[in-house]
């Protein structure tokens, strides 16, 4: 097998606070937040460590993005439950946080004719002129992986660690089949 070299660089992920937030409050007590209801209902936090930005709805629902590991992504809901502590919002339950999307980048080290996998791979776009990568959606998996002729690749669309690195021993072993 190929020897693989993937790291998680971003993981989206969705929780909910269970009860409303005051936006405006928020936004005019804390100078991390960006806050515009005639452009988009929800108001941005970053954060600083770990290096994360969330959109927070009025619902209490939260959109995470940015954290490269679930450790991370939890310390990063915490932060958010702390920033609203500021402005009297305790969050009594612990969110339950759900993975939307991890992407991972990294390396499959084997060289790929990507002209030839755009002819025999099912799923696949190919547009050189535009962008050196092929998208290649791999079939019965949720994974859409980015392939470049150096082995170099990124992956999105899983939603846990094991499934990414079931989708990417799935790409070899179908890679290693056109060689």
């Amino acid at each position: 097998m190929a020897k693989k070299e993937i790291k998680i660089v971003n993981i989206v992920c969705s929780a909910s606070l269970g009860q409303d937030i005051p936006l405006i409050k928020l936004a005019e007590t804390l100078p991390n937040t960006e806050y515009n209801p005639e452009q988009f209902p929800g108001l941005v936090m970053r954060i600083r460590d770990p290096k994360t930005s969330a959109l927070i709805f009025s619902s209490g629902k939260i959109v995470s993005t940015g954290a490269r590991s679930l450790k991370k992504v939890k310390e990063s809901i915490k932060c958010i439950i702390k920033n609203l502590a500021k402005i009297n919002v305790r969050i009594k339950e612990e969110p339950k946080i759900n993975v939307q999307n991890m992407v991972a980048s990294g390396s499959i080290n084997m060289d790929l004719n990507l002209n030839a996998l755009a002819m025999e791979l099912e799923n696949t776009e190919y547009e050189p002129e535009q962008f050196p990568g092929l998208v290649y959606k791999l079939p019965g998996t949720r994974a859409t992986f980015l392939l470049f002729s150096n082995g170099k690749i990124v992956c999105t669309g899983t939603r846990s660690e094991a499934k990414l690195n079931e989708a990417v021993d799935k790409l070899i072993v179908t890679l290693k089949k056109r060689k």
